[in-house]
C-alpha cells in the first residue's frame, strides 16, 4: 500500500516537471519546451471488446493548469479522450494509445500556445486547445473520440502549471 501510495506521488510529480512549459519572450510570444509523456497518460478500460471485433472503450481524464506568470490568473483545462481497444487492423495496445493522446495534446498545446500572448484569456486558450485536440485526436484513429467532459470512471491527471 505505501509503494502503490510512493509511486502514485512520484508519477503525479513526473508529471508536473515533463508538462509543456511556456514563458514570455521578448517578444511577447508564448515559447512551448517539454512534453508530457506517454506513460503520463493513464487510460482505464470502459468496456471489453468482442474477442474478433472491433470496439472496446478505454478513457483518460487529462487536467492541465494553465496560469499567467505576471498575475497568477489560473485556469484549469479539462478534458477527456478515448480510444477503442481493438481497430480494423486489430488489438491496439496500450503503449500506442498512450503514444498518440501525448502526442496529439502536445502538438495541440504547441500550435495553440506558441501564438499566445500575455494579454491572450486563459479560458479561450483552453477551449482552442480543446478544439484543436478534437479535430486532430479524432483524425489519428479510427474510433478515438474527445470529450469536452471527463468519464467519471477515468481518474483525472493533473499537469501542473503551463505558465503562461
Amino acid at each position: 500500500m505505501a509503494a502503490q501510495a510512493a509511486r502514485r506521488r512520484w508519477l503525479q510529480v513526473a508529471a508536473v516537471l515533463s508538462l509543456c512549459m511556456a514563458c514570455v519572450g521578448p517578444t511577447d510570444r508564448t515559447l512551448v519546451t517539454g512534453r508530457i509523456l506517454p506513460r503520463q497518460i493513464r487510460f482505464v478500460t470502459l468496456k471489453e471488446a468482442t474477442p474478433g471485433e472491433e470496439g472496446g472503450q478505454r478513457s483518460a481524464c487529462i487536467h492541465i493548469r494553465l496560469t499567467r506568470a505576471n498575475t497568477s490568473e489560473s485556469v484549469l483545462c479539462r478534458f477527456g479522450v478515448e480510444t477503442p481497444l481493438r481497430t480494423h487492423e486489430g488489438i491496439l495496445s496500450l503503449p500506442l494509445a498512450q503514444r498518440i493522446a501525448a502526442d496529439r495534446i502536445n502538438e495541440a498545446a504547441q500550435v495553440v500556445f506558441s501564438s499566445a500572448t500575455i494579454d491572450s484569456p486563459l479560458g479561450m486558450l483552453c477551449e482552442l486547445m480543446k478544439a484543436h485536440l478534437r479535430r486532430t485526436f479524432e483524425a489519428s484513429l479510427a474510433g478515438a473520440r474527445f470529450r469536452a467532459q471527463c468519464d467519471e470512471r477515468a481518474p483525472p491527471v493533473l499537469f501542473g502549471d503551463l505558465n503562461l
